[in-house]
């Protein structure tokens, strides 16, 4: 196992990610941001590299862009790499200047553009620097609980809306995967949970990591010298409760750190090799586009819709042709008969968990989303009946059919026994 990080916080103001409302750039750092490496080589010489970084996520280009840049300096196959974005909203906007879909002065366009490109090199450098780094080392894993995850899903008379919702179902697991050096002593340690990093909510400028990041620092700082990476999970209707001070996404983060450690100090299972790796570009069906009426109905409808719709109109406008799929990749990393990495993209709602498990078993099982691409919100049939705001599909491109759940299951299921899973109850 090897590691490389790299201090990724901007170096002044930027705009920052994740709520529209914002109309300044950011204003000091509360807390900085990291990417951070982590290269695995089985003992059949299987080299695989993960990358986590601080920021909201990667749209398509960039993620497409950072994959080059880790392959031109690793020459790793695309199926042994993959990203995940602790999807932090106190963390700068990532995009190309032509994508910036955020209303913000020409000047800070090209202070993202500029930042972003230096990302997406950074990435190359880390993966190849980590696996410059490899030492021979153990891994084990086990499960914790949090207990601040809230279902947001509040349901009203006027129809689902972002809120508190106590009896919805979220996934309160904390996966953990400690890394030993051969003498027993800890070098890094991964660890996730499902909850949106967003404690902080709009009104807060400074750049941070949110509760993610309050973790980490406290895991780090209760074993000096090692590495904690985060990596997110199937958080897309998930936020953390309470919310909006900062002493609330410090109390989170030291509750998660606390629940890691207890778990690193007990007892955990082995992980061994051989590393078996599968990606596959997953078609996900869109719903059938309505016509030009009902477009322009939806644009006075709530704000999540209605964005959607006018994009789809100036589509039309344009005579470009409407899209009925959405390719996105699906990933999973199988860990000898140990452990299976489930890497989904976008954001995932919590209903996948329970889905993934009873198609693939529920047992040795990480689910990990935001993960190699982020197109926007990914619901499940049940949120798709339903409503409210995980449901706004992808912006310009159309709302998903209620067929996109059995079809990433399926895809699931296919690259789990690919990569050898083992069959579990």
């Amino acid at each position: 196992m090897g590691l490389a990080r790299a201090d990724i916080t901007p170096e002044g103001p930027i705009w920052l990610a994740g709520y529209a409302s914002r109309d300044k750039p950011s204003e000091g750092v509360l807390a900085p941001l990291y990417a951070i490496a982590l290269a695995l080589e089985d003992g059949q010489g299987n080299r695989a590299v993960v990358v986590t970084a601080d920021v909201i996520f990667f749209r398509a280009d960039v993620a497409q862009a950072a994959r080059e840049a880790i392959i031109a300096k690793t020459g790793l196959p695309l199926d042994r790499i993959l990203l995940n974005w602790s999807h932090t909203h106190t963390g700068p906007v990532v995009e190309f200047q032509e994508g910036i879909g955020y209303n913000m002065p020409e000047e800070q366009k090209q202070v993202v553009d500029r930042y972003t490109r230096r990302l997406v090199q950074e990435y190359g450098d880390l993966a190849a620097a980590a696996l410059a780094d490899l030492q021979p080392s153990r891994l084990a894993w086990g499960w914790g609980v949090a207990t601040f995850p809230m279902n947001r899903r509040e349901f009203t008379d006027q129809g689902v809306r972002i809120g508190f919702n106590p009896r919805g179902y979220v996934d309160r697991s904390v996966p953990v995967l400690r890394v030993d050096r051969p003498d027993g002593t800890l070098r890094a340690v991964v660890f996730g949970t499902a909850c949106h990093n967003t404690t902080l909510t709009g009104q807060h400028y400074q750049i941070s990591v949110d509760y993610a990041g309050f973790a980490r620092s406290r895991i780090e700082e209760k074993f000096p010298g090692i590495q904690a990476l985060f990596m997110i999970g199937c958080a897309a209707d998930v936020n953390p409760h309470p919310r909006g001070e900062v002493e609330h996404a410090l109390r989170h983060g030291e509750s998660l750190a606390a629940e890691v450690v207890r778990v690193l100090e007990g007892p955990m299972q082995p992980v061994r090799g051989p590393l078996k790796t599968a990606i596959e570009t997953v078609a996900l069906p869109l719903a059938p586009v309505p016509d030009r009426s009902q477009l322009e109905a939806m644009t006075r409808g709530p704000s999540h819709i209605a964005s959607n719709a006018r994009r789809m109109l100036e589509r039309l406008d344009r005579n470009e042709p409407n899209a009925t799929t959405y390719a996105a990749p699906l990933a999973v990393w199988q860990f000898g008969a140990d452990l299976t990495l489930v890497a989904l993209p976008g954001e995932v709602v919590s209903d996948y968990v329970p889905l993934v498990e009873n198609a693939v078993g529920h047992g040795r099982l990480w689910i990990a989303a935001y993960s190699n691409e982020v197109f926007g919100y990914l619901p499940s049939a049940k949120v798709l009946r339903e409503g409210g705001y995980e449901m706004r599909g992808i912006i310009g491109e159309g709302f998903f059919a209620p067929e996109v759940e059995s079809v990433v299951v399926d895809a699931v299921r296919r690259l789990a026994d690919r990569v050898g899973r083992p069959k579990l109850p």
